[in-house]
């Protein structure tokens, strides 16, 4: 069965002036702070907690996901950058080998996820209408549907790929394969975008096509699996009593969405150095197995020492 196959060689993005380049993947965690700004105001209107509320909480959790994220890939993946190109750590540019504007790219989940807990304890301190569960337990509802655009996201970037595969849902990443220099080279043309066009769309470069193996398309897998989280957070929250246990969505999203990623490590390429690799688990799988142990305490062992308010 090879129906399901396909080449992956999208455009990643539009051209505005020079360098800069509105990435898709960009748009996709816009995408996901909106939608996650109108679950929450849903959320808030339903259980009448005041508007005024929402927007300072829209941007504690911007900036702690994209800080969190930010640091932990550097930290878990890509450390050398804090001494080879320390400014792109925090800035949406490339300065190492030329200027460039990248957008935010390098984000682990495992530290949007350590950062969105911290930035909501920071929020909740500032504005003390309910309890720091409270918050979190009606957050991740907004975070796991906001999961299922960034995987997107990443699929559209050819990033996140996964391994190496014959099975019938194997994709072909172009633009993974080669490099931008790469690519001019090879075909001899010098934009970049009509060099990716010309390996898939013409026979000359057949050679070229050929030497992409077919991967996982892992981004995928996820992606799906995020939308089940979400609609299971939601059920579980609109549809019975469990939001008035403090701690229960909070530990369910713990355990469905890390369980996911521990299980779908399985089918990726490493995302960069892997400092964590015993036991034939990867770093990624690693980071998560805390998670779900938090989680299950959230779920079934937790109780509040008061009333949550």
């Amino acid at each position: 069965m090879y129906f399901l196959k396909f080449d992956w060689n999208p455009v990643t993005g539009i051209d505005i002036v020079g360098n800069f380049k509105l990435h898709f993947y960009s748009l996709m965690w816009v995408f996901a702070f909106v939608a996650g700004w109108y679950i929450m105001k849903r959320i808030f209107t339903k259980e009448k907690v005041s508007l005024t509320y929402l927007d300072p909480l829209f941007i504690y959790t911007v900036l702690a996901t994209m800080l969190g994220a930010r640091l932990g890939h550097v930290l878990f993946y890509q450390s050398e950058l804090i001494t080879e190109d320390f400014f792109s750590i925090f800035l949406p540019f490339k300065f190492k080998g030329g200027f460039e504007f990248t957008g935010f790219q390098g984000l682990a989940s495992h530290g949007a996820a350590v950062g969105i807990i911290i930035g909501m304890y920071l929020y909740r301190k500032k504005y003390n209408y309910k309890s720091l569960l409270w918050i979190l337990d009606r957050v991740v509802i907004s975070v796991a549907s906001g999961a299922v655009f960034i995987r997107i996201g990443n699929f559209i970037n050819s990033e996140i790929i996964g391994k190496v595969t014959d099975s019938s849902l194997g994709v072909r990443f172009i633009q993974d394969q080669y490099y931008k220099g790469q690519i001019t080279q090879l075909t001899g043309i010098k934009d970049v975008q009509k060099a990716y066009e010309a390996v898939t769309n013409n026979p000359q470069f057949a050679e070229l096509l050929e030497a992409v193996p077919y991967r996982h398309p892992a981004q995928l897998y996820e992606a799906f699996c995020y939308v089940f989280v979400f609609l299971i957070l939601w059920y579980f929250y609109s549809k019975t009593a469990k939001k008035e246990q403090t701690g229960f969505l909070f530990g369910l999203f713990l355990i469905l969405l890390w369980t996911i990623r521990f299980f779908i490590e399985r089918f990726k390429e490493p995302q960069g150095d892997e400092y964590i690799n015993w036991f034939g688990l990867n770093t990624g799988q690693w980071l998560s197995i805390p998670f779900i142990l938090i989680g299950l305490y959230f779920m079934f062992i937790y109780k509040p020492k008061t009333a949550t308010k």
